[in-house]
């Protein structure tokens, strides 16, 4: 059986935290921000962590993350 292979695109955009939580950016934080409050783009700067839901389906991309 070959070695699976990692979902690049998943690799670069999850971290692992320490207690093995996965960490991930904020969606709409790349332009058309002269239509967000000031309270809208603060929020989105920091990272928040993975849904229970969908932990299951990236940890499955993520076969080899340590």
């Amino acid at each position: 059986m070959p070695k699976m292979k990692t979902h690049r695109g998943s690799a670069k955009r999850f971290k692992k935290t320490g207690s093995g939580k996965l960490k991930r950016g904020h969606a709409y934080t790349s332009h058309l921000f002269a239509n967000k409050s000031t309270k809208a783009k603060r929020k989105l700067r920091k990272a928040s962590l993975v849904s229970k839901g969908d932990f299951k389906r990236i940890r499955q991309m993520l076969t080899y993350m340590k």
